[in-house]
């Protein structure tokens, strides 16, 4: 009696190497990451909802698509700077309230903020539309 031989068996696809590519990934993207200099823009909740930021005194800047306004006048970002700087440098408790216009993208109202950080701004209040 002949009896057949089963062929080779197969073999099975061994995981090993593709954990080892994803564990390298995984390094290479937490190396890179540290890499990354991240900046915060510090925002507090109002205290209360009856309190309010005085306003006496405080300049406004409203953010919009098209550019920028201090106190109603239309401003370009530089010279938005330079006012801030020299003002800040007169009086370093200068509050200055911002305002963003609808249709405004979040990265362009936090790079304003940047910017009045930038220029010495330490009092900055986010009004709400």
């Amino acid at each position: 009696m002949r009896f057949d031989s089963p062929g080779p068996r197969r073999r099975l696809v061994s995981l090993t190497a593709l954990i080892d590519v994803v564990f390298i990934l995984l390094v290479f993207f937490m190396l890179a990451s540290s890499l990354i200099t991240w900046q915060a823009v510090e925002m507090g909740a109002p205290a209360s909802t009856t309190a309010g930021t005085p306003v006496v005194g405080s300049w406004l800047v409203r953010v919009r698509t098209a550019g920028l306004d201090l106190n109603a006048e239309e401003i370009a970002a530089g010279a938005l700077a330079g006012q801030v700087a020299a003002r800040i440098g007169e009086d370093p408790e200068q509050r200055i309230l911002v305002q963003s216009a609808p249709g405004v993208s979040l990265q362009r109202l936090v790079d304003v903020l940047d910017l009045l950080r930038d220029a010495g701004a330490t009092h900055l209040t986010l009004l709400r539309r």
